[in-house]
């Protein structure tokens, strides 16, 4: 065992992580473009971008440089009573990047604290109006953090079942399917007609810790439609989706109707700084103002809009104002459409499903049958074999349970990908 293991378990607790059965953790001492290198100096290639943040590779240098400028210039400064321009010029291109009416921008420091404040911010916006909406509305499958609220919305059951008793009650539609949309659509109008609900939230297009399962824009837009009729807030929680991983910026540009919230992390800042927004409309930001101060928002991070993460954010734009990053991106969608063809050829191979640059596919337990998400495939002991196959070859996937999916940074090589492809398609082979 190294000394950096060793040292790690007798100080380190990992997240998602049984220490009883856990192997050893990858000791990572160096990554650069699309690979990570552990102290023996074996490569791996980041077929998960490191837990869905990681857009343009490690060590892109235009990210690096932004980094060191806004060092020598603001490193952190109070963002109460005080502003600086790294986080003026985030917040202004990121609504030019948004439809419209998205023109307030609040700052806190990950994805499930920006969720967080949505929530907040829509409970108050009623609260402020003089109107009793608490209720929330949300997808079975769903995944939006781990702070309470957050949990809250969340689904239920083997990931949060010791804190439910503290969660506030929150109803579900079911994920949405070819043979089901009507009924839900049905279910949601006679919800959210009773006038009761203060918002709804959805992660668009792809629920990621569910296990990559992806549903239409058309449904997503006619689910929007229904909130928004009855006067019901809407959050698209794009904190994985965002930032090209659907093959556009955003998942609610394959929309015609757009939320009144979006929460933004992970990719916001390449992967490289904790950084969140959420960002909503005039609308929302003018139910706060008022001569008391108790109708503000009265809700802060100590690194709210950290002005090195905010320079890193921006940087991360300038790349995606860039062709080539679209061409690369462009380039995945093609691949994945090719890979999910020849996937096709295991019969135990189900529900192959692409949606931009993530691929994802389930595995099936040949002795039931079964290839549906949920706990008992969560937790499935294939996503461990799977992982250290992955692993001896060079190849870095996480997967859920009995979903194996690809969704590596945006500057993979087509040789890099074909690798991805071959060391998948072999773990097939060896079932």
């Amino acid at each position: 065992m190294s000394q950096l293991i060793s040292k790690d378990q007798k100080h380190v607790w990992h997240p998602f992580t049984q220490h009883h059965t856990a192997g050893d953790p990858l000791p990572i001492v160096k990554a650069e473009g699309v690979y990570l290198y552990d102290e023996t100096g074996k490569s791996y290639i980041d077929a998960n971008a490191s837990w869905w943040v990681n857009t343009h590779g490690h060590g892109h240098p235009h990210i690096g440089k932004a980094m060191s400028e806004q060092f020598q210039t603001v490193d952190h400064i109070v963002f109460a009573g005080a502003t600086h321009p790294k986080a003026v010029e985030l917040a202004e291109r990121i609504c030019g990047h948004l439809p419209d009416h998205f023109q307030k921008v609040f700052f806190s420091d990950n994805g499930s604290t920006a969720v967080e404040i949505a929530l907040k911010m829509a409970i108050q916006y009623w609260h402020n109006k003089g109107e009793h909406k608490q209720r929330f509305l949300a997808m079975h499958g769903s995944y939006h953090g781990d702070t309470f609220g957050a949990m809250s919305v969340g689904q239920r059951g083997y990931f949060n079942a010791p804190f439910e008793p503290l969660f506030f009650d929150t109803d579900y539609l079911d994920f949405p399917t070819e043979s089901n949309e009507v009924a839900i659509l049905e279910r949601a109008e006679i919800l959210l007609s009773s006038g009761d609900f203060a918002g709804l939230i959805l992660e668009p297009l792809v629920q990621g810790a569910a296990g990559m399962r992806m549903y239409s824009a058309e449904f997503l837009d006619r689910l929007t439609a229904v909130a928004q009729k009855h006067d019901v807030l809407v959050i698209f929680d794009e904190v994985m989706t965002g930032f090209g991983k659907t093959g556009k910026l955003f998942s609610m540009d394959h929309c015609q109707n757009k939320p009144d919230f979006v929460a933004l992390s992970k990719g916001l800042t390449a992967g490289v700084m904790a950084l969140g927004l959420t960002v909503t409309s005039n609308k929302i930001y003018e139910a706060f103002l008022g001569e008391e101060t108790t109708k503000a928002l009265l809700h802060g991070h100590s690194f709210t809009a950290n002005p090195i993460a905010c320079a890193v954010a921006c940087a991360n734009l300038d790349l995606f104002e860039h062709e080539e990053t679209w061409q690369n991106i462009d380039a995945m969608v093609d691949w994945n459409q090719t890979f999910a063809q020849e996937l096709s050829q295991f019969d135990f191979v189900a529900n192959i499903r692409q949606q931009g640059t993530i691929l994802a596919f389930e595995v099936q337990d040949t002795s039931t049958g079964s290839a549906s998400v949920g706990e008992a495939s969560y937790f499935s002991d294939l996503k461990t074999r799977a992982y250290e196959f992955f692993l001896e070859r060079g190849v870095l996937l996480r997967p859920l349970g009995n979903v194996i999916f690809v969704n590596p940074p945006f500057c993979i090589t087509e040789e890099e990908y074909g690798r991805v492809k071959e060391v998948i398609l072999e773990f097939l082979k060896s079932l």
